[in-house]
């Protein structure tokens, strides 16, 4: 698991690395997709971001490793739809999140820019199916149509 959690860390770090030296160029701010959950407060992504909140009771949790592998194969298709990806494998003490959604044991939550909550699963979700539940969101298809008319 460390040693997961240790390429990920790298790869992410790497593609933030890249994607801030390709911004710099451009002098486009490049966001953070992945944040660590525990003093994460969802009032701060609200209208702006939709929440993709990743709880387990540990970062060895094979359903945590999995959903985080599926999310880092796919964070270009997460930024486009303006998500955040929000992550908390600390149960103890209880983060806001925690007491928020409260999750048992492994739980992926989709939350729209509104607050909402849209789903909850007790499993991993790969990114098609994700971004399949984000287009179906009201804000989401309006968004699509803004963009198809050009606004």
């Amino acid at each position: 698991m460390v040693k997961f959690f240790a390429t990920f860390v790298l790869a992410v770090s790497a593609s933030t690395a890249f994607a801030q030296e390709a911004s710099e160029s451009t002098d486009i701010p490049v966001p953070a997709i992945i944040v660590e959950g525990e003093t994460a407060d969802l009032a701060e992504y609200s209208w702006d971001k939709r929440p993709l909140v990743v709880f387990a009771d540990s970062d060895n949790d094979p359903r945590f490793e999995q959903q985080m592998a599926y999310i880092t194969d796919g964070l270009d298709e997460l930024a486009e739809r303006d998500v955040i990806v929000l992550t908390d494998t600390t149960p103890k003490p209880l983060s806001s999140l925690r007491k928020e959604l409260r999750p048992r044991g492994f739980m992926l939550v989709l939350m729209g820019k509104d607050g909402s909550i849209y789903l909850r699963k007790p499993v991993p979700w790969d990114i098609r199916e994700i971004t399949r539940a984000i287009d179906k969101m009201p804000l989401r298809q309006q968004e699509i149509r803004d963009r198809r008319e050009g606004r």
